[in-house]
């Protein structure tokens, strides 16, 4: 089974897609990958869903890639009296260290690193921006606060400082169990929420010690201000706008979302844009047009992959919202406009072999009309330096790992077959072309372009170009 189309499709697996055939259903519809999310959900429900998810790529000889979320450090009030309470505007309202349930005038915040942070006028955002405090006075573990815009207040809400960089690990005691878990599972991407800074992401690394790829998921100001150093140490980056348009301005979301993309096409990893793309399909069996928009902008910006969120794991109509979006991504890249949005930034190839065998191959391959650019890849490394280039035809990636495989599943335009390696060049030249014919990309008497490296089997030693005929 091939896609029609380079974007790929990041579906949450959860309540709603929780059996072989919704998910099955899910990558008939176009899912290319599969989240589980850690902030919900027990680790048997997601270990059944991963097994579910491989006995699916057995079926279909397609490889899957599997994403565990972490849940990262969540930061909430305590609870109340009543469970709830109602503020307005100008009410005077104390957060402090108090276990007690709270009232009208307090409640708890079990936070000590939000204390050490915040001053007089720090902004706190409580229930995903909906209430907005103003602190006033700092003391003893007490904030005194001031409220900005109020509304309901209930239990365990969350809490947010958009302007503070706080001393929390991006890595809680339960990320460590789950991401335990999950590499026993065998997934495939580990996704680290609320990362503030680039030693967050170099702890992951050292935890996860090369097991499965990392995405950064940029959802925290302090990781904008920081970006390129983390696309330096990440594999790949998740533009995560529901907590990102919580901490910032919704009319910063925007260009932002657009230079994150440009930074990741430029390092050459993996984007993927997430949250509320399909939003009102929780509910509704269409999208709004402006949510359609949002999706073709992503799409028209060279972004990797995009990813459904509530929309599959807990929605009334999971296979639909795939399925639309799947129809997005195509009639976008069907789009006459689609080529000129996409080769307005191209990144500068490197002074390496694999960049300049990369670039001459997107050249050759438009030049010479080819039906594909292949690929012979051990660590993905060639198969990523390819798909930064936007080429025009396909990319078939031999490859000869299951798990870089599976890894490259996200990746922009690549359709991923794992193989033997070849011996020398003839015998790359026959795989390359049976291998074109019988994954339907190629036809007798189209041209293929072969990139590899020489000796064979040598990761990232892409030296070698070669135009070949398929018989």
């Amino acid at each position: 089974m091939r896609r029609r189309r380079c974007t790929k499709i990041l579906a949450t697996l959860g309540p709603s897609t929780a059996t072989l055939e919704r998910i099955r259903n899910l990558f008939e519809a176009g899912a290319d990958a599969f989240r589980l999310n850690f902030s919900h959900g027990s680790h048997d429900q997601h270990a059944e869903r991963y097994r579910i998810a491989r006995a699916i790529e057995e079926e279909t000889g397609r490889p899957i890639s599997v994403m565990v979320d972490l849940q990262g450090p969540k930061l909430r009030v305590g609870r109340f009296q009543e469970g709830r309470i109602e503020l307005a505007a100008g009410d005077r309202f104390r957060l402090d260290r108090d276990p007690a349930p709270g009232d009208q005038s307090r409640v708890c915040l079990p936070h000590p690193e939000i204390f050490k942070a915040a001053a007089p006028d720090t902004e706190l955002l409580l229930d995903d921006g909906r209430i907005r405090l103003r602190v006033v006075e700092v003391s003893n573990d007490v904030l005194e606060t001031m409220v900005m815009a109020g509304g309901v207040l209930s239990d365990a809400k969350g809490v947010n400082l958009p302007k503070a960089v706080l001393g929390i690990s991006a890595i809680t005691d339960k990320d460590r169990q789950d991401l335990q878990f999950g590499l026993d599972l065998g997934a495939d991407w580990i996704a680290l929420s609320f990362v503030q800074r680039p030693d967050d992401v170099a702890l992951a690394r050292r935890l996860i010690a090369g097991r499965a790829a990392i995405m950064v998921k940029i959802e925290k100001p302090a990781a904008v201000d920081r970006l390129d150093e983390i696309i330096d140490l990440a594999d790949g980056i998740m533009i995560a706008r529901g907590d990102l348009g919580v901490e910032l301005p919704p009319e910063d979301v925007p260009g932002l979302q657009k230079r994150m993309i440009r930074a990741a096409r430029h390092a050459g990893k993996p984007v993927v844009v997430a949250t509320q793309m399909l939003e009102s399909m929780i509910r509704s069996p269409a999208p709004t047009r402006a949510e359609a928009s949002d999706v073709a902008t992503a799409v028209y910006d060279g972004a990797d992959a995009v990813m459904l969120s509530a929309e599959t794991a807990a929605g009334a109509y999971p296979v639909e919202a795939v399925g639309i979006m799947d129809r997005i991504l195509a009639k976008v890249e069907r789009d006459p406009l689609y080529r000129s949005y996409l080769d307005a930034y191209h990144a500068e190839a490197e002074a390496t072999s694999a960049d300049a065998i990369s670039a001459a191959a997107r050249h050759v391959a438009k030049v010479m009309q080819s039906a594909a650019i292949v690929t012979y890849t051990t660590s993905g490394a060639t198969a990523l330096r390819a798909a930064r280039e936007r080429p025009e035809q396909p990319i078939l990636g031999l490859m000869t790992r299951l798990a870089a495989a599976r890894r490259l599943a996200l990746v922009w335009g690549l359709h991923g077959v794992v193989c033997e390696d070849a011996h020398d060049i003839d015998e790359m030249v026959a795989r390359a072309c049976q291998k074109a014919l019988e994954e339907g990309i190629a036809e007798s008497g189209t041209s293929l372009v072969v990139t590899a490296g020489m000796p064979f089997g040598t990761p990232g030693a892409t030296n070698l170009l070669r135009i070949a005929w398929v018989p």
